[in-house]
């Protein structure tokens, strides 16, 4: 690679004597303008005509990339068919070529040997052509350094935000949810763990619910009467072990014959059970004297008993 480029057969075509001879190199511009800029590029070449099979072309080769002092080789020898026919063809072997530097150069001939079919080898002068390459002239009378422009900042629009807005939106989300979930089992957990209530601080908390007396009119008569008896029927069960919370009135008060049960409650709240009785399902309607009485009297009997037995675990 030092003075032929192709030691191999890169032609096997052979010229027809003369020709080719005493030709000009073509020099063609890549990028079509009325000047020539640095950093333009070119074709420089030679056309070869009437070649025939059986010739060996060998083209020149140049050191490190430059055709000449000042021109840069941008691409390698190339070799393209112009026009094929039945014996020969013409081609056109050609670099690319440019200049980083302004001036006028002087481009060297192109000498490209050849090997005829009979073995005799000559050599294809084509003469060098001239090129100036300018720079853009510069008015230094009129001329001001600029600092460096930023980058020009285009608005957000909302389908470029959006992606990211899902994201956010879809990241809050899982955190909701994480949160909610963890929040749930560790209720769950506290609630298994915790021990249950006392059985009189349970039905305590269910009747302080119904003080007052919005609960006295007629048509909330059921609500409220139900509500103490519910309470009374949940506390027996549990202070007195027994199912009071299934069964009837009449059988509550015989079940407790066999308990501790206070004796000076025994018809107070029976006579607190039947009334609740006919007004759930007889649609009685109680004055309001009784209405007052109803409540305290409960109360009073879950306090009572709970002392009962609070006195008997000290005794």
């Amino acid at each position: 690679m030092i003075r032929i480029l192709f030691t191999a057969i890169v032609m096997v075509f052979a010229l027809m004597p003369a020709k080719g001879q005493d030709k000009e190199a073509f020099l063609r511009q890549q990028q079509k303008r009325d000047s020539v800029l640095i950093a333009d590029q070119f074709k420089y070449g030679a056309t070869l005509e009437g070649v025939k099979e059986g010739t060996v072309l060998q083209l020149p080769e140049y050191d490190k990339n430059q055709l000449t002092e000042g021109i840069e080789i941008v691409k390698p020898w190339a070799l393209d068919t112009l026009k094929k026919r039945k014996d020969n063809v013409d081609v056109e072997a050609s670099l690319t070529v440019t200049s980083f530097d302004e001036g006028e150069y002087t481009l060297p001939d192109i000498k490209i040997a050849r090997t005829l079919p009979d073995g005799t080898v000559d050599t294809l002068v084509f003469k060098g052509q001239k090129i100036t390459f300018t720079t853009i002239p510069v008015d230094t009378t009129t001329f001001e350094v600029h600092d460096l422009r930023p980058q020009i900042g285009y608005p957000l629009t909302f389908a470029e935000v959006l992606p990211y807005l899902l994201i956010v939106l879809g990241v809050a989300a899982l955190a909701a949810i994480i949160f909610f979930v963890v929040r749930y089992f560790r209720k769950k957990r506290s609630a298994a763990l915790a021990p249950p209530e006392p059985a009189h601080i349970v039905a305590l908390r269910k009747l302080d619910s119904l003080r007052g007396n919005k609960y006295w009119a007629p048509e909330k008569q059921k609500t409220y009467y139900s509500g103490i008896t519910d309470a009374l029927r949940e506390y027996l069960a549990a202070r007195y072990d027994f199912g009071a919370q299934e069964m009837t009135t009449a059988e509550i008060f015989k079940a407790v014959k066999d308990t501790d049960f206070p004796a000076e409650y025994k018809e107070p709240l029976k006579d607190l059970f039947e009334t609740s009785d006919f007004v759930k399902f007889a649609k009685m309607t109680v004055d309001d004297d009784y209405n007052a009485k109803a409540l305290p009297l409960a109360v009073r009997f879950v306090t009572d008993t709970y002392q009962k037995e609070i006195e008997k675990d000290v005794l």
